[in-house]
Parts: structure tokens; sequence; C-alpha cells
């Protein structure tokens, strides 16, 4: 079985505790002291890692972490029985909204970027999720 774990880089863990329980179900599972803080209530652990800004994220990085707007291609989708409910909770946690709510035949999804600079989307599935755009193999 492979388990899978999500990490995030902060640079403010309280603001990060704050907005993660606020904006989704999420409780705080462990503490690490003032490096991080486990997350729980969604099917992987979310660890939020405190990282400061403009530090190396590896040897021979040519790019420190920023906290700004950054894109990446690997991201957070929170299933959402409520988009609109959803959304409302996010914003006023602290989430930025970067699209309109957008409808599709497997159901509709906004883009918003956490207080951090990460890019995640709220998703509400239609009755047959992403059955209504499969193919067969």
């Amino acid at each position: 079985m492979t388990i899978l774990l999500v990490n995030i880089d902060v640079d403010d863990l309280d603001r990060a505790i704050h907005f993660y329980t606020g904006a989704f179900d999420l409780r705080i599972g462990r503490r690490f002291g003032a490096a991080g803080v486990e997350l729980l209530g969604a099917n992987a652990a979310i660890y939020l890692l405190v990282k400061q800004a403009a530090s190396v994220p590896f040897p021979g990085s040519t790019s420190p972490r920023s906290y700004g707007r950054h894109w990446t291609p690997v991201h957070l989708d929170f299933v959402v029985e409520d988009l609109d409910g959803a959304l409302a909770r996010a914003e006023a946690a602290g989430a930025v909204r970067e699209s309109d709510v957008a409808a599709h035949a497997w159901g509709r999804i906004v883009v918003l970027a956490d207080p951090f600079g990460h890019g995640l989307c709220l998703i509400q599935f239609s009755e047959k999720g992403y059955d209504a755009i499969a193919t067969n193999p």
C-alpha cells in the first residue's frame, strides 16, 4: 500500500492553521513545536511545514521559496458537497478567488490561491462525476 502525505510550506504557522482549519473541515492532529503541524480530516494527512521565505528548497536550487502567488503543476483539489458554501468559507478564511465558478459535465470548479500563494481548487462533482467524461481504455 502506498501512503500519501501532503506537505505545504508556509512562513507563518498560526496564519496557515487559521486558514486551513477555517476554510476546510480540517482539525489539528499532532504539533511539531514551532516547525509544523499535522492537519486531519482529509483523505490524506496534511502537514503545514514552516519554511522561511527566500530559503533554498533543496541544495543547488536557483529558485528560493516565495510566498507570493506562484504556479506549480501540482496543486490541491478539495472535493466539496456545496461549492458555493465552501467558496464563501474559503474566501472568509483568506483564499483569493482566481476564476469564476465554471460548470462542466463532471461538475463545478473554482480556482483559488491560499494566503501563501499555493494554488488550489474547489470541486463539486455532478451525479456522475468524472464518469461523465471517462473513456474506456
